[in-house]
């Protein structure tokens, strides 16, 4: 895994933190959950390609 993945998924974190934030402050609180939900399943979708990568090599570790 490229460290890359790691700052791109900590640069959601942070963008979706800070929405979150401001929307709770303008009386948004059901739209900020789902900016906080949408951040979550883009990261998922960008970490589930290495997951099954980790997968794979623990099968080829193990010869299963």
């Amino acid at each position: 895994m490229d460290i890359t993945v790691v700052f791109q998924i900590a640069a959601v974190g942070i963008l979706v933190a800070v929405l979150n934030q401001v929307l709770k402050g303008a009386g948004r609180d059901d739209q900020a959950t789902m900016t906080t939900l949408a951040g979550l399943i883009v990261v998922l979708f960008w970490i589930i390609s290495h997951i099954s990568d980790l997968f794979g090599t623990v099968q080829n570790l193990f010869q299963l």
